[in-house]
């Protein structure tokens, strides 16, 4: 049988490229953590003067962007903090996380700054003429609308590009912001030689040359063909013209993006045979670093915003959510819901019902009845993207609901709030019983093989037991922090692999027989539901998107 393991004595270096900071995660051949470190932009680069990682623009309010030169620096300091307790030589790989949607625009003969690096310089010091546009467009940015609506209209609608592409128009997607820097900055766009998202960007930085784009993270640009994984004509013409060129070409998460640039040979003595592995988004990269990688698995995390990662063959691109190419398989798909009313909707019920205590919260949500009497909410502190309505609160008592069927059923609408046991509930069960409808809309199997809950929330037992009764099988709690940057070690270490191998391998052969043994190790923390009542949510699930339908076309909004 061929050997898939790892060399012994070798490490793996995964970076995350995120908002507010780089962190860095190094994994030994046994897929142990040895080391990690992290930059914290505002903090330890206070000269570029943001706040959380990005400026925001006093003129116009949804305008959000990042310093592009930040992100070299920083990694001039994470490796310069990294040296201090690793040999860089044992580094067999190199992969990395880049927040999602951020672009970089790189100025007309960029690519020989790129390839003729000086070891003796710091990066920072070398980069400072090398992008048309010098602060980046990040995932926070929303001043694109209408340019999505154009998007859409040129492709003949909202759906045809989910369809197309995994996601209707987005206004952080990298699409509409190229599209928008076309109509506005015309010179700077013509100026622009290579466009790259930060991913793509920061694995240019290493290999000393422009890095494709991943097509996992390139889905989510509203560009591509996620069924070809390819660029898309139609949407490249939709967006602005000569843009293929621009972009470059997409190549698998697992590919090789080239060798380490002999700039980090000398200043740092890496290996002159290290590896740079595609980088990727970071939700991609955190699916890989929660170890998800068959279809049926599926990962919930209950954070500032609430997100549903599942793993499909066959997703149904809907009007909200996203599919994306899964960033460890060479043919399934990652599906990702996202929900802004989260980790401080709850902390608001917490407040307004359990006298702003958890084990209050936690104790009302042990003594209420599993289906709540048939008390039903929707609680949208903020915006609500999944589905589209706007701040509000809606409740309803579902009459003569036993949970067997919907005959005979009819919804209430109440105006004043349950009380406060029957709030905390409503709260839990109706975000659940959304994610469950949404995740099966989306081609998503029910119930899951398993699900891993992360995230704040995902400490709280009670919150837990729900989740399990909603969806019927067995939930896993990890603790790691860093998914992202641990995934992009995980997905260092995979490529070099298939590198090794010469073609793809399955990534869970990598680490089946360390599980056990490793940090990657996820414990069962609650065991299925009872199957009748998972049967009774379903009624209830049925019934309450029959409500949020209805919510939506009176209320909602595009």
């Amino acid at each position: 049988m061929e050997d898939l393991s790892l060399p012994q004595d070798s490490l793996f270096l995964g970076f995350d490229s995120s908002t507010q900071s780089l962190k860095a995660t190094v994994l030994d051949s046994n897929l142990n953590t040895v080391a990690s470190e992290l930059v914290h932009f505002d903090s330890e680069l206070p000269h570029y003067k943001t706040n959380g990682g990005v400026y925001r623009d006093p003129l116009i309010n949804e305008r959000i962007v990042s310093p592009t030169l930040m992100w070299v620096e920083a990694l001039d300091l994470m490796l310069q903090k990294l040296s201090k307790s690793l040999d860089f030589s044992k580094i067999a790989a190199v992969s990395g996380s880049g927040q999602q949607h951020g672009s970089v625009y790189w100025k007309k003969d960029s690519a020989a700054i790129l390839s003729s690096l000086d070891p003796k310089k710091p990066l920072v010091d070398q980069f400072g003429n090398a992008f048309s546009i010098k602060e980046s467009p990040i995932w926070m940015d929303s001043s694109t609308t209408v340019q999505c609506r154009e998007i859409e209209k040129a492709v003949g609608g909202a759906l045809e590009l989910s369809k197309l592409t995994g996601s209707r128009a987005y206004e952080r997607y990298t699409g509409p912001q190229i599209r928008k820097i076309y109509e506005r900055q015309q010179e700077l766009y013509d100026n622009t030689e290579r466009i790259s998202l930060v991913s793509s960007f920061m694995a240019s930085l290493l290999i000393g040359a422009y890095a494709c784009i991943d097509e996992t993270d390139g889905a989510g640009m509203n560009l591509m063909d996620i069924k070809q994984r390819g660029w898309s004509k139609l949407a490249l013409e939709a967006t602005a013209p000569g843009l293929e060129e621009k972009l470059g070409k997409l190549a698998p998460s697992h590919a090789v993006a080239g060798y380490i640039a002999s700039y980090f040979v000398e200043r740092f003595h890496f290996n002159k045979n290290c590896l740079v592995i595609q980088w990727s988004g970071d939700n991609p990269n955190s699916l890989a670093g929660l170890t998800l990688s068959t279809p049926g698995d599926l990962a919930i995390s209950l954070g500032t915003s609430d997100t549903v990662f599942g793993i499909t063959d066959d997703p149904q691109p809907r009007l909200e959510g996203h599919v994306f190419p899964n960033p460890v398989d060479t043919k399934g798909y990652m599906v990702m819901l996202v929900y802004k009313n989260a980790s401080l909707t709850r902390e608001d019920v917490r407040n307004r019902c359990a006298e702003k205590s958890w084990d209050i919260f936690d104790k009302y949500l042990q003594q209420t009845p599993p289906l709540n009497g048939g008390k039903m909410g929707f609680f949208y502190k903020e915006h609500e993207i999944l589905p589209p309505l706007p701040v509000g609160f809606h409740r309803y008592v579902l009459e003569n609901f036993t949970g067997e069927t919907l005959d005979g059923v009819n919804e209430l609408e109440v105006k004043e709030e349950f009380d406060p046991p029957s709030e905390v509930r409503a709260l839990i069960e109706g975000q659940f019983l959304s994610m469950r409808a949404h995740a099966e809309r989306f081609g998503l199997p029910s119930p899951p093989n398993r699900i891993i809950a992360t995230g704040g929330a995902s400490a709280n037992q009670s919150i837990l037991n729900c989740l399990a009764s909603i969806y019927g099988c067995d939930i896993y709690t990890v603790q790691r922090p860093d998914s992202a940057s641990l995934g992009a070690a995980l997905r260092a270490a995979h490529g070099y692999l298939c590198s090794k191998r010469g073609s793809f391998v399955p990534i869970a052969s990598m680490y089946m027989d360390k599980l056990e043994k490793t940090s990657l190790n996820s414990k069962l923390a609650v065991t299925a539901g009872d199957q009748q009542l998972v049967s009774k949510y379903a009624v209830m699930m049925k019934k309450r998107m029959e409500i949020e339908n209805r919510l939506v076309e009176k209320l909602g909004r595009r």
